[in-house]
């Protein structure tokens, strides 16, 4: 009779769930049970039973779990390769094109909702007051938004989507009209990078952007500095200094950030590194790489955007190297990456030696830190003007801001995953 039923197919699947079920938490416990940390199982009656100590056990079980770590590379790479599904934090374009959902989710925000989340968190309020301090010192200031990728790009995501191109996110919109409207400086991207595809058209055009990244490419790094260079010269804050600059190419080849927010090594072996064509920016009296100076006329704040290619490989190959090719002058920067809206003022905060000899800053950061930005939009105080604050920063504090910048560039991706 028992051998009957072990024949009968449903008898057959009902035995193998109930060998799933009992198995994995059993192989679990055995695994446990021979490290030194002991069985986590038991560590739920060790503590309260608050709910923030039941969300933080659960964590801990599903981080520990050897099931899970075993299948979850293989179901997000099937999750990628067969469904086209991304998961939380990439959408899957076309023709090899990835995007960071959170700035798409950002450009499709409903304007209602859009609105409501600006009222509790107004960046036009925090650079009004930035603008006003940087003024009462003589500095000028200058306010650069960079698009997201999405807000560029948005064929790329769909070719249904071809009507969206030149369509700004309601957020955006508002907060360039409300920048005009208060009298500060904006160099408007949008409108740019808007125009340069329509003048260069479909087939010839060169990429603004990296297909398998947030961040733009080389051609959107030179098109940006050349728009910012002639505006500061328009408007006479700056003039053009007597450093020539030659260029000299630096191609490399770049795994995309969106691609590792995956964190799926075999989606990252399927997927061949995106071909970069940086340019180098190098002085034309001994041929060295372009190098910041502490008594520069501007500093630049900014993210990710005025980091990459500059600070990480192949290095002086960024936005800040390529203004200061235009503008015939070396450049200071002060760089956080995701920190645009409000940590990179809070770093200059303690960095008072940053704003020597300053005549104008360049505060760059994301589209969609207007409404996603970390630590939102605060009011920060330029750092006081005491004795000592006009000399140079000494050389061991640009030494650590290399090093900080650098070990963030390969943490970076790490952080936009958590």
């Amino acid at each position: 009779m028992a051998m009957n039923r072990l024949r009968d197919p449903q008898w057959f699947l009902i035995l193998m769930f109930l060998g799933i079920i009992s198995g994995v938490p059993l192989i679990q416990m055995l695994v446990e049970a021979r490290q030194e940390e002991g069985v986590r199982a038991i560590d739920v009656f060790s503590q309260a039973p608050t709910a923030a100590n039941l969300r933080a056990f659960e964590r801990s079980l599903e981080t520990a779990n050897w099931a899970a770590r075993v299948s979850r590379p293989w179901m997000r790479f099937a999750q990628f390769e067969w469904l086209k599904d991304g998961g939380a934090k990439v959408v899957i374009g076309s023709e090899g094109w990835y995007f960071y959902k959170p700035g798409l989710n950002y450009m499709l925000a409903r304007p209602e909702r859009a609105k409501a989340a600006s009222a509790t968190n107004d960046p036009l309020a925090a650079i009004v007051d930035f603008r006003d301090q940087l003024a009462a010192r003589g500095i000028r200031l200058v306010v650069m938004p960079v698009p997201n990728k999405e807000s560029v790009y948005p064929d790329r995501l769909t070719p249904r989507a071809e009507a969206l191109r030149g369509v700004r996110a309601p957020s955006t919109q508002d907060l360039l009209e409300r920048l005009r409207t208060n009298n500060v400086e904006v160099i408007d991207l949008f409108e740019c990078f808007a125009q340069a595809r329509q003048r260069a058209g479909a087939a010839l055009e060169a990429p603004l952007y990296l297909a398998q990244d947030t961040h733009w490419s080389p051609a959107g790094v030179g098109l940006a500095a050349k728009a910012v260079a002639r505006r500061l010269l328009e408007l006479g804050w700056v003039r053009r200094g007597q450093v020539d600059y030659n260029e000299r190419p630096a191609p490399l080849r770049r795994l995309g950030d969106v691609l590792r927010m995956l964190q799926a090594p075999l989606i990252e072996r399927r997927v061949h590194p995106e071909p970069v064509p940086c340019v180098q920016v190098v002085r034309r009296d001994n041929g060295e790489l372009y190098k910041e100076t502490a008594d520069a006329e501007i500093l630049v704040l900014g993210d990710s955007f005025v980091r990459i290619y500059q600070r990480d490989e192949p290095g002086a190959a960024g936005f800040i190297a390529h203004l200061a090719k235009e503008l015939k002058q070396p450049l200071m920067a002060l760089i956080n990456d995701g920190g645009g809206s409000t940590l990179v003022r809070q770093e200059l905060l303690g960095n008072p030696a940053f704003l020597r000899n300053k005549k104008v800053v360049l505060w760059e950061f994301v589209e969609r830190d207007i409404g996603l930005g970390l630590h939102g939009w605060k009011r920060v105080p330029l750092p006081p003007v005491v004795a000592g604050a006009n000399e140079q920063p000494s050389v061991s504090v640009f030494l650590r801001e290399h090093v900080v910048w650098s070990k963030i560039a390969n943490q970076y991706h790490v952080v936009l995953c958590r």
